[in-house]
């Protein structure tokens, strides 16, 4: 009776095992839920009637059976939290990239895109942002009547402002 026992112990054990170490699919763990109970059932068909299981062995097992309902259960409900986070997390992202080229709208930038005449150089571009649309899923802003990448953008500032740049050379200039 005891080897019966050890046996349906041990493809408990490589079943919650697999479980943790393989993603699972609902069919799976229907399927192994199922070969437990079938499992215990086949325990008492088999078990000698004048030695029957110990009750605590069967408390055991039916405890063993629950922890693993309740794995399950936590599996696919921690599952769906992180599809859900995931799904979260993205629109979080795009929303930060639209805030983002919007308040570009009016502010004067600095672009560095590749140099049309020489693809191996680029040049910097300097004017106002006029307009923000998205395309491809990515902001664009309008300077000086062309679209533009934001990822192409390398400086920012108010209006009317000077670069740092700008001040040193001035300062530099005056002494």
């Amino acid at each position: 009776m005891s080897v019966i026992s050890n046996e349906i112990a041990s493809l408990q054990n490589m079943t919650a095992y697999n479980k943790t170490t393989t993603d699972t699919t609902q069919k799976t763990t229907e399927n192994d839920s199922n070969m437990f109970l079938t499992l215990m059932l086949e325990q008492l068909k088999s078990q000698d009637p004048t030695q029957p299981t110990d009750n605590t062995e069967w408390l055991s097992q039916l405890a063993q059976y629950s922890s693993l309902e309740q794995m399950t259960q936590m599996n696919e409900g921690l599952e769906g939290c992180m599809n859900y986070i995931a799904t979260l997390y993205s629109d979080m992202v795009a929303n930060a990239e639209v805030t983002q080229t919007l308040s570009m709208i009016g502010k004067e930038v600095t672009l560095s895109i590749e140099d049309p005449e020489n693809k191996d150089k680029t040049i910097e571009i300097t004017g106002t942002v006029t307009e923000a649309s998205f395309e491809d899923g990515t902001g664009k802003v309008k300077v000086n009547g062309e679209y533009y990448s934001i990822a192409n953008i390398i400086s920012i500032r108010e209006k009317g402002e000077s670069s740092s740049t700008e001040e040193n050379t001035t300062t530099a200039q005056n002494k």
